[in-house]
This record gives structure tokens, C-alpha cells and sequence, in this order.
């Protein structure tokens, strides 16, 4: 199911006002996106993953989950979609892709305010933060080459950020999953020349996305190379051509300027270790009245909190969110009296649901 991102063409310095920045777009925080809605919460979602989901979309899609209210079965990528789907009615945007890089406090302990950036350059001023990112953010796992850390971000790269950034430029894309085959695929078009290697001749991808490549290589519309990579040639920035062993211990060489990675993800903390938040064994402590964080305007909800008697469970998250969101509202609206209602009673918050 598709969802709204953001547009890619934000004007360079240009700043998002909004109310609260959902870290995370797992079940935890499309459920926040909801609670927030019913209460008139602006919310922006940010994700490092490429789609929505979390977990339950990227590592167990079609895992059957059995301890969701209501649902005697449901499999992890239908419960997002039916998320998704109940979020509709309060449009939230997804800035996906992207990963929070750095958070600075601009407000008061009793008026909090942030300035949030992404390594995608996406500029945030928020009142509130949401915290809703599992086992931490997904990052991706970066291949054991001698000197691959100082072509990063000009040859090396580890995501596909804007399509537009390759084009005319030659690729070497290396790895047998679906990113690496999706990317060659939608690459090719647009770069000079692209080459995909892989360790064997056997694919992990799409069977569809695998014949489509081979059409390609038989066409003499791109390169398909086995072996691995095991050094880089260049300036140390600049990229110029990767040293490579085949199946048989073969040393050769491939000709590029750009190096793309797609070695699976691992589970990591990242910046949200260096937020000034009181971290206990790479978890975040939050109370449990409405699940704030020791910085005032910072919640975390599901998998990344801890608390005496913590269960980790999508309906934990859940009712997490829930009373989270009563607290951001005394930051959003500090003068507006906040009356609880009921959705099945509520003809207001049944017209926000489109249902009244």
C-alpha cells in the first residue's frame, strides 16, 4: 500500500514547522500517528528504511503475529497496511530513506522546541519528539574493504538517497538481495554504465527483478561480474576502479566511479545515543504516565524504552503512544483544556475519522 513522502524537492535551508517528528515508522509509531490525529497533533515520520513498516515490513513481512487484539492471525505486513490505512484521515508526511542526525534543543524545559536534522539534509523545528524506533535505527552493514571509509558519500555509497545523484556516472553494485537487484534495475537507466557483482550466480531478489537483469546482460545493456570486491583504486575520495577476485582466487579489475553496497542492515542506536537522554543498556528510561524521556518533549514508545515491568509487545507500544500523546498535546496546545473522548461516542472525532 502506497503512503505520502515527502517531496524531494524542499527547498535547499528550507525549514518543516511541526508539532511533533515520529522517529520510526513501525506499528508503534503509525499508531502514535493516529493517537496524535484524534487530537489535532501535526506529525512528520521519519524512517531510515526505504517503506514503511519497521520490523514487522523489513525482516518478518509475512510472519504470522498472534497476539494483536482482534486479530486471532494477522501476517506483519498486513498489520502495517491496515495502519496505513487508518491513519489516512490525518495525512501524515513519511520522510523515508533518511536517518535523524543531529537534535538541538531550542526551547524551554516548559516550552520545548527542537531543530531536528536528517543525513538527507531535511530540516525539522518541532515541539515535540517521538521516540518510536524499535531496536534502534537499521544501518547498513558496510563490506570489510581497506580504505572505505574516506570514499564514502562522494564514491561510496550505502543508499540511493535522489535517483537524479547517478545519473551519467559508471556503478558497480554489489550484493544479490532485492535492494541491489531494485536498484540496478532503476538505475540503469540513467547511469552511463552499470555493473552488478555478486559472490554466485544465484539471487536472493525477486525471481521477476532477476529475469529482468538477465535481459539486460543479454542485451549488452549492462555488466554482470562474479566475485568479490576486495580493494579500491582512486584518490582516496574519488573513485576510479575496484580490485576484485572471481570464484577461482583471480585478481581483476572493475572500471567505475561509484561503488554501491547493499550488504543487509543491521540494528544499531545511532545519534539517539548522543541526545542527552538517560540511556540504560542502549534502551531509553520513560515514565510511565506518559512515557516522557529525562529531556522534557522527548517520549519513546515501544521496543527502545525501558521501565519496571516493560514488555516488549506491539500493544505495549500501543498503549504507549496513547498516553504519550495526552502529554504532547499540553505542549502543542499549552492554553486548550484537553477533555477525553470516546471514538464510538465522539461526533467530532468521528467527523476527523471521516465516518460521521
Amino acid at each position: 500500500m502506497s503512503v505520502e513522502t515527502a517531496n524531494e524537492n524542499v527547498a535547499a535551508g528550507e525549514t518543516i514547522e511541526t508539532d511533533v517528528v515520529i522517529v520510526g515508522a513501525g506499528p508503534c509509531g503509525l499508531f502514535a500517528v493516529f493517537e496524535l490525529g484524534l487530537l489535532d497533533i501535526r506529525a512528520h515520520v521519519v524512517d531510515i528504511l526505504p517503506k514503511v513498516g519497521g520490523q514487522c515490513a523489513e525482516l518478518y513481512p509475512e510472519k504470522p503475529i498472534y497476539d494483536i487484539p482482534g486479530f486471532p492471525l494477522v501476517t506483519g505486513q498486513a498489520l502495517v497496511d491496515n495502519l496505513i490505512e487508518q491513519i489516512k484521515p490525518f495525512s501524515p508526511t513519511f520522510h523515508l530513506n533518511q536517518m535523524i542526525e543531529s537534535l538541538e534543543p531550542i526551547g524551554t524545559p516548559e516550552a520545548p522546541r527542537f531543530r531536528v536534522r536528517t543525513d538527507a539534509g531535511t530540516v525539522f523545528e518541532t515541539k515535540t519528539v517521538m521516540v518510536a524506533a524499535g531496536g534502534g535505527s537499521f544501518l547498513p552493514k558496510k563490506p570489510p574493504i581497506p580504505g572505505i571509509d574516506s570514499y564514502e558519500n562522494t564514491s561510496v555509497f550505502y543508499a540511493v538517497r535522489k535517483m537524479e545523484a547517478f545519473r551519467g556516472r559508471e556503478i558497480l553494485i554489489v550484493g544479490g538481495g532485492d535492494s541491489a537487484l531494485d536498484w540496478t534495475l532503476n538505475l540503469q537507466p540513467i547511469a552511463k554504465r552499470v555493473t552488478l557483482m555478486h559472490r554466485r550466480d544465484d539471487f536472493r531478489a525477486a525471481p521477476h527483478s532477476v529475469e529482468q537483469m538477465r535481459a539486460l546482460v543479454a542485451s549488452g545493456e549492462m555488466d554482470l561480474k562474479i566475485g568479490q570486491v576486495t580493494g579500491l583504486k582512486g584518490d582516496g575520495t574519488t573513485l576510479e576502479a575496484v580490485v576484485c577476485r572471481d570464484t577461482a582466487n583471480e585478481a581483476f579489475e572493475i572500471g567505475c566511479n561509484t561503488l554501491l553496497p547493499f550488504f543487509g542492515l543491521t540494528m544499531k542506536l545511532g545519534p539517539i545515543a548522543d541526545w542527552g537522554l538517560n540511556l540504560h543498556e542502549n534502551l531509553i528510561p520513560a515514565d510511565t504516565e506518559k512515557f516522557e524521556t529525562n529531556v522534557p518533549g522527548i517520549f519513546a514508545i515501544g521496543d527502545i524504552n525501558t521501565y519496571p515491568g516493560k514488555l516488549k509487545l506491539i500493544l505495549s507500544g500501543f498503549h504507549e503512544g496513547a498516553l504519550a500523546a495526552q502529554k504532547v498535546h499540553r505542549y502543542v496546545y499549552p492554553e486548550k483544556r484537553l477533555t477525553f473522548q470516546y471514538t464510538t461516542s465522539s461526533t467530532s472525532l468521528q467527523k476527523k475519522l471521516g465516518v460521521a
